[in-house]
């Protein structure tokens, strides 16, 4: 049944929240995340400062909702990659993901810094992130669901199987993305993949946005595309 519609106060609330999160991703690309005020937000839109307090509790309260914010739009382009991908082959889906990734940080550098850059002092995300971050994730999963490690990685594969049976959460995200749990034969091995997946994403994606590869003769698609079938090697993907 479709939800009831908003009264026009919450239609109100909703999009001042809009326009303040809009205005801080503003001062996100203009100055990194310390450019983020709430007073500076406010005087901007014509609110004072105890206003714009009753829809963000403060400035660690709106980095949350950015972040919430940026971890769906990842998990979105990434369920949406992982649709598009050729069927048959993990090799291919690996890089359609991997490229899928690389172009969403390049086109939102600024939002990427923000979940993936230097911790903000003193700031605690919320629990809910780890849950966000494991979505946009998740379709690599289902690509090394059924990897044949290398011996290689296999030391990876042993940590993760090991991971997976003490932690139920690593259990249902397994679940929900490849329809096994642990202890099921192939958990580790799913779990290795996405996690040096990550990690060399994260390496050389986050070097780029930085402009850290300035004058150092490669693109990084190309140096990405060498990791991923560096990868796909080492798990046996066809």
């Amino acid at each position: 049944m479709a939800g009831a519609a908003q009264t026009p106060r919450a239609r109100y609330r909703e999009q001042t929240r809009a326009e303040i999160k809009s205005a801080a991703l503003q001062q996100l690309a203009e100055g990194g995340v310390q450019a983020v005020a709430l007073t500076r937000i406010a005087k901007e839109m014509g609110l004072s400062g105890p206003a714009l307090y009753r829809y963000f509790a403060g400035r660690d309260d709106l980095l949350s909702a950015l972040i919430r914010d940026t971890y769906g739009d990842v998990a979105r382009a990434m369920a949406r990659a992982a649709a598009g991908a050729p069927p048959g082959s993990a090799r291919a889906a690996l890089h359609v993901l991997a490229g899928t990734y690389r172009d969403w940080a390049v086109a939102e550098p600024h939002r990427y810094l923000l979940i993936q850059g230097t911790p903000v002092p003193g700031y605690a995300a919320p629990p809910d992130t780890l849950l966000r971050a494991r979505a946009a994730l998740g379709p690599f999963l289902r690509v090394f669901a059924g990897a044949e490690p290398t011996e290689a990685v296999r030391p990876v594969v042993a940590e993760m199987d090991a991971w997976a049976g003490g932690d139920d959460t690593v259990g249902d995200w397994l679940t929900e993305y490849t329809g096994t749990a642990a202890p099921a034969a192939g958990a580790g091995a799913a779990l290795a993949g996405t996690v040096l997946a990550w990690s060399q994403l994260h390496g050389t994606v986050s070097l780029e946005v930085s402009g850290l590869y300035g004058g150092m003769g490669h693109r990084a698609s190309t140096l990405l595309t060498a990791q991923m079938d560096t990868l796909a090697d080492a798990f046996r993907l066809s």
